[in-house]
C-alpha cells in the first residue's frame, strides 16, 4: 500500500470512527434520523473541516468529497438499524472517539506537513483535527466539551500529532510514523478511560 493510500485509509477510518460516536450520542438523545445524520456528519468531519480551512486546503475535502459524506452517512444508518448491538460495547461512544481521535490526530499533522507547514503548525493542526468534531458535536448537544474538562482527551491528540510528525522528520519508514502514533494516541486516551487517569485540576481559592 503506498503513502498517499495509507493516509486516504487512515482518514476514511478516523471519519467511519467519530462518525459511530456522533450517531450513538445523537441516538442516546432520542434525535430524527436527520438529526443523527447531521451529528455524525459534524463530528466526523468538523476537525477535518477547520483544519483544511487554516492550512490553505480549498475547498475542503469534508465538503468537496463524495467519500465523507458517504461514509458518516453510512455510520450513522449503522447506528440507527443496529444501534442495541453497538450500545452493547463497552464505553462505545467513548471507545469509537478515542479511535478518531488517534487516527485524526496523525492525519492531520501529516497533511499539514504534506502541504509545506513547520513541525509546530503540523503539531497544532493535527489536535485541531482530532479534538474539533468532539468540540462540534458537544456543543450541538448542549453538554460540557470534553477538551475542557479534566480528561486526558486533547493531550493524547498532542502526543499522537507530535509523534508523527517527530517520524515524519526523523525518517521514519511510514508504518512506524503512522501506526505508532495512532496506537500511542489510543492506547493513552483508552488507558484515560479505563484506569480513571486525569489532568490535574488547578488547586487554589476561588472567587467569592
Amino acid at each position: 500500500m503506498g503513502e498517499h493510500t495509507l493516509f486516504n485509509v487512515i482518514d476514511l477510518a478516523g471519519t467511519f470512527a467519530f462518525a459511530i460516536s456522533g450517531a450513538l450520542a445523537a441516538r442516546r438523545e432520542d434525535f430524527d434520523a436527520f438529526g443523527v445524520l447531521a451529528i455524525a456528519f459534524v463530528t466526523a468531519c468538523g476537525g477535518g473541516i477547520v483544519r483544511d480551512l487554516c492550512i490553505g486546503a480549498i475547498p475542503p475535502a469534508g465538503l468537496s468529497d463524495w467519500r465523507y459524506l458517504f461514509t458518516a452517512a453510512v455510520a450513522a444508518v449503522l447506528v440507527m438499524v443496529a444501534y442495541r448491538q453497538v450500545e452493547r460495547l463497552t464505553y462505545p461512544v467513548r471507545l469509537f472517539d478515542a479511535m478518531g481521535l488517534g487516527l485524526f490526530a496523525v492525519y492531520g499533522a501529516h497533511k499539514a506537513l504534506v502541504m509545506g507547514h513547520n513541525a509546530e503548525v503540523a503539531v497544532l493542526v493535527g489536535t485541531l483535527t482530532a479534538v474539533g468534531g468532539g468540540v462540534a458535536r458537544d456543543v450541538l448537544l448542549n453538554r460540557t466539551v470534553v477538551i475542557m474538562q479534566h480528561e486526558i482527551y486533547a493531550s493524547a491528540a498532542v502526543l499522537g500529532a507530535g509523534l508523527a510528525v517527530l517520524g515524519e522528520y526523523l525518517g521514519w519508514a511510514p508504518e512506524w510514523s503512522t501506526w505508532l502514533p495512532i496506537a500511542a494516541c489510543f492506547g493513552l486516551r483508552y488507558l484515560a478511560l479505563r484506569l480513571h487517569w486525569n489532568l490535574p485540576k488547578v488547586m487554589g481559592e476561588r472567587e467569592p
